[in-house]
């Protein structure tokens, strides 16, 4: 028995148990504030410094336990009436308390249940369920504050990791239950950052390559299209240019053709200056016309041109016909 419990297979499980141990408290202890804080400037919680240092495995064996654990709790769930064993266990006990405290009545005139009553009932420290309360609420803040995180791209690579994951829940579900939905997420919590540090480098390399060909697509793309804004925007000047001078040219002509003519002035006989103007009468003197005959036509005078010379004019003027 002695060499059993002294053996090496003794030995190793007490050093592993050891180890185990040690790396709890250790897991235990880094639930402290981390110091850092979000981009706005707030200060994290301490379940981000506790979560940070359970699922980057710098305690391998108790992140082992959690996840074991973990997956242990989703197939019991799955395949355990584990709320039916709750009722049970309380219908029973119930009911033998129950039994237990009529028959002690009935046989030795008092309770057996009544019996075994504390003094004074059991409650929770104020301090504990402060603590408690606390400690709850750091841990639904964690949540809350790293959804906000991934919905705002404080972190784009984090984002875009949440987006298609969320991608493949939305196909998934329809054909997965959600115990294997959950033991899909569980898997992928605890087993990607694992990968990922055990092939850092490779990884790295792959997304430093995958960053340097998005980046020169996107230069490309913002170059051609620079090109062929720049293209469009002269195109668009010389159309604007164009059309203005020719609406220029037709504004031109309009006012051109609508403007009236000017009548010339025109010197009358008497030297005077008069302008005649479309609708206006024209200037004339009594000098324009032939002086009227003031006295009766003579007789025997067979035409106008002797008519006018037997006048008082004497031939003077010319007669108007």
């Amino acid at each position: 028995m002695d060499s059993i419990q002294n053996g090496p297979v003794a030995q190793g499980m007490r050093q592993e148990g050891a180890k185990t141990s040690s790396e709890f408290r250790n897991l235990a202890n880094a639930r402290v504030p981390s110091g850092k804080a979000t981009a706005n400037g707030q200060p994290l919680t301490h379940y981000h410094s506790f979560f940070y240092n359970l699922l980057s495995w710098e305690n391998p064996r108790a992140t082992t336990v959690s996840f074991i654990s973990t997956v242990l709790f989703i197939f019991a769930a799955r395949y355990l009436p584990a709320l039916r064993w709750i009722f049970k266990i309380l219908y029973i006990t119930l009911g033998i308390t129950a039994a237990a405290e009529l028959g002690g009545k009935m046989v030795l005139s008092r309770g057996l249940a009544s019996s075994f009553r504390p003094k004074k009932y059991y409650t929770i420290p104020r301090e504990s369920l402060e603590a408690a309360l606390e400690d709850l609420e750091q841990l639904i803040n964690f949540f809350f504050i790293e959804f906000q995180r991934i919905l705002f791209a404080e972190k784009p690579p984090q984002t875009i990791t949440a987006f298609v994951v969320s991608f493949i829940c939305y196909w998934l579900i329809k054909f997965t239950p959600l115990w294997g939905l959950s033991l899909i997420a569980a898997c992928g919590i605890y087993l990607g950052p694992l990968i990922y540090i055990t092939n850092q480098e490779i990884i790295d390399e792959y997304l430093q390559n995958a960053t340097d060909v998005v980046n020169a697509q996107a230069s490309q793309v913002r170059d051609l299209a620079g090109h062929h804004t720049s293209r469009a925007t002269e195109t668009m000047k010389a159309y604007a240019g164009d059309y203005t001078s020719k609406a220029q040219s037709y504004i031109g002509s309009a006012r051109s053709g609508s403007t009236s003519p000017v009548a010339s002035p025109k010197r009358t006989k008497s030297g005077s200056v008069g302008t005649a103007g479309p609708g206006s009468n024209p200037a004339y003197t009594s000098a324009d016309f032939p002086h009227a005959p003031k006295q009766e036509p003579a007789l025997g005078a067979t035409s106008h041109q002797e008519q006018y010379e037997n006048s008082q004019f004497g031939g003077k003027a010319a007669p108007a016909y």
